[in-house]
C-alpha cells in the first residue's frame, strides 16, 4: 500500500506539470502568431485611439510576463477572463457548452466498445473464421475513413433521404444518435484491433495452456481466465480513447450544428477570441490528463505488477 502511495503521489506531480507546460505553450503560442485583438473587437478601420484603449482594457499592451502571471493565477481560480465578442465570462461559457461535449464522448465511448468487445473476442477466439475476417475488414474501413466524412454520410442517409433523423440542432436525444454512432464506430474500429491482439497473446500464454491440459472446459478458459487479462490493457486505452473523443467532437458538433464546447472553440478560433481559445484548450487538456490520471491510478491499483517495478 505505501508503494501505491508513492506511485499516486508521483502520478499527481505529473499531472500538474503537465498542465503547467500545455498552458505555457498555449499562452506563449497565441502571443506569437499575427493578429491583434484589439482590432477583432475594434474593427480594422477603427482609429488608433480607440484601438489603444481596448489594449488598456484588455490588458494586452501590458508586458507579457505580467500577463503571464495573470493567466497562471487566474486557471488556479478557473477564471479564463472574458470573451472578446460577447464579453461573457469564459468559465462561464465553456461549463455551459461542455455536458453536450462530455455526453457525445461517453456515449461514443459505450457504443464503440458496444462493438468492438464482441467482435475482437470473436476474431481472437476463431482465428482466420467469418468472424476474424468480418473483423479485420471492419478495423481497416474503419480507420481508413474519417469521422468527419463518415458523420456527412450517415447525414446524408439517414437524415436527407430516409429522414429518419433530423438533419441539425441537438435539443433532443434523437438529435445525438446520428452524431455518437460516428464517433463511436470510428473509435470502435482501433478498438476491434486492440482487443483481438489483446486476446490472442493471452490465449498463447502458460497459464491458459496448463489450464487446456487439465481438461478445463473452453469456454470457462477463454472468458473467464483469457478474456479477464486480456481486458486490463484495455483499461488505459480508454483513457486516450476517451481524449480522442473529445477532440473529434470539435469536428462533429461542426457537421450536425451542436452547441458543444467543441464548436465554441471552433467558433472562437474564426473569430481570433483568444480568450476563449485559451480557456478551452486549457479545460479540454486539464479534463484529458485527470482522465488518464485516474485510469493509470485504477491500473496501478489492480495490476500489482505495476506497483512492485
Amino acid at each position: 500500500m505505501e508503494t501505491f502511495f508513492r506511485l499516486l503521489a508521483r502520478k499527481t506531480g505529473r499531472l500538474f506539470l503537465t498542465v503547467f507546460v500545455i498552458s505555457t505553450v498555449v499562452f506563449f503560442i497565441l502571443r506569437v502568431i499575427p493578429g491583434d485583438p484589439a482590432y477583432v473587437v475594434a474593427g480594422v478601420d477603427a482609429p488608433s485611439e480607440a484601438v489603444e484603449a481596448i489594449r488598456a482594457r484588455l490588458g494586452t499592451g501590458r508586458p507579457v510576463l505580467v500577463q503571464y502571471g495573470e493567466w497562471l493565477s487566474g486557471i488556479l481560480r478557473f477564471d479564463f477572463g472574458s470573451s472578446l465578442l460577447s464579453e461573457e465570462k469564459v468559465s462561464t461559457l465553456i461549463l455551459s457548452r461542455f455536458p453536450l461535449t462530455l455526453l457525445l464522448a461517453l456515449a461514443g465511448m459505450g457504443i464503440a466498445y458496444m462493438l468492438a468487445l464482441p467482435l475482437g473476442i470473436l476474431s481472437a477466439v476463431k482465428r482466420w473464421s467469418f468472424w476474424d475476417y468480418a473483423g479485420m475488414i471492419f478495423s481497416q474501413i474503419g480507420m481508413a475513413v474519417p469521422s468527419f466524412w463518415l458523420a456527412i454520410l450517415l447525414l446524408f442517409v439517414f437524415s436527407v433521404w430516409l429522414r429518419i433523423f433530423p438533419l441539425f440542432g441537438g435539443d433532443t436525444p434523437v438529435h445525438l444518435v446520428l452524431p455518437v454512432l460516428a464517433m463511436g464506430i470510428n473509435r470502435a474500429a482501433v478498438l476491434v484491433r486492440m482487443v483481438r491482439t489483446s486476446m490472442s497473446v493471452e490465449l498463447g500464454r502458460e497459464y491458459i495452456i496448463t489450464a487446456v491440459s487439465k481438461g478445463l472446459p473452453d469456454k470457462v478458459i477463454r472468458y473467464r481466465h483469457a478474456l479477464r487479462n486480456a481486458l486490463l490493457p484495455l483499461i488505459t486505452f480508454s483513457g486516450i480513447q476517451f481524449g480522442y473523443m473529445l477532440g473529434g467532437s470539435i469536428i462533429i458538433e461542426q457537421v450536425f450544428s451542436l452547441p458543444g464546447l467543441g464548436r465554441l472553440i471552433l467558433s472562437a478560433i474564426y473569430q481570433r477570441d483568444f480568450p476563449v481559445i485559451q480557456g478551452g484548450v486549457i479545460f479540454v487538456t486539464v479534463v484529458f490528463c485527470f482522465v488518464n490520471f485516474l485510469v493509470d491510478v485504477l491500473y496501478s491499483y489492480i495490476n500489482p505488477r505495476i506497483r512492485v517495478s
